[in-house]
């Protein structure tokens, strides 16, 4: 067994996320899926602050999670390897990177319940899932709008953030009263965590939705831009 953030992982789970890790760097040098190339700070800037979100999404219900723009796995990936009966997708609008995750899914024996799709989150329906991740994804005022109306019910967003966020945590608050959701909570990661892995700073924003989202939403990313919430 493995303790990293807290959170105490199997084999099973261990070999996936390092198999996983394994492949990543294999392909990174031609499909640039990562900046980041040293093993150890992989494992400390990837792993560890996917699995950081890990707790707050054991929360509530997560029979089902959406991960907007997976990229190279994570948080997806990570979180699969140790949510054993989440169904998870990954959605990502690169082709060459949902091209990685498939095979990764593939080896890795995931592919029975990990999806992977080569779409934008506006075209991936309405009210579906209970939990929707995002990291390294945009601003939130403009997760919120992609992310509310792809969550059931009383679903939640999971953002990975870090630094001042007030002005963003502002614009996120507007959208999310107009599309049904909550007031944005703002979780920073346990000192201890933050500490062992260099990630003060960081920590994640949570927004349920509480209400049904209005139709017409998300809007198409010009109509964002121009006519913010």
């Amino acid at each position: 067994m493995l303790e990293t953030g807290g959170e105490r992982l199997g084999t099973d789970a261990l070999r996936v996320i390092v198999d996983h890790v394994r492949l990543m760097l294999a392909w990174n040098a031609a499909i640039n899926l990562t900046a980041i190339s040293d093993p150890a700070a992989v494992a400390r800037l990837h792993v560890a602050d996917s699995l950081a979100g890990l707790s707050t999404i054991r929360e509530g219900q997560h029979a089902t999670l959406l991960d907007l723009g997976s990229g190279a796995g994570f948080p997806g990936l990570t979180l699969a390897a140790v949510l054993p009966t989440t169904r998870v997708t990954l959605v990502d609008s690169v082709g060459k990177k949902t091209r990685f995750l498939a095979v990764v899914a593939e080896s890795m024996g995931l592919a029975g319940r990990v999806a992977v799709l080569t779409a934008r989150a506006e075209a991936l329906g309405t009210g579906r899932w209970d939990v929707v991740t995002a990291r390294a994804v945009g601003g939130l005022a403009d997760l919120v709008e992609l992310a509310l109306p792809l969550l059931a019910p009383g679903g939640r967003l999971i953002a990975w953030k870090r630094g001042e966020l007030g002005p963003e945590l502002a614009a996120a608050g507007r959208a999310a009263h107009a599309l049904g959701g909550s007031v944005p909570t703002w979780r920073p990661y346990p000192e201890a965590l933050a500490r062992a892995a260099q990630l003060e700073g960081h920590g994640l924003v949570v927004v349920r939705k509480e209400r049904a989202t209005p139709s017409g939403y998300p809007r198409d990313p010009g109509t964002r831009k121009r006519r913010p919430l």
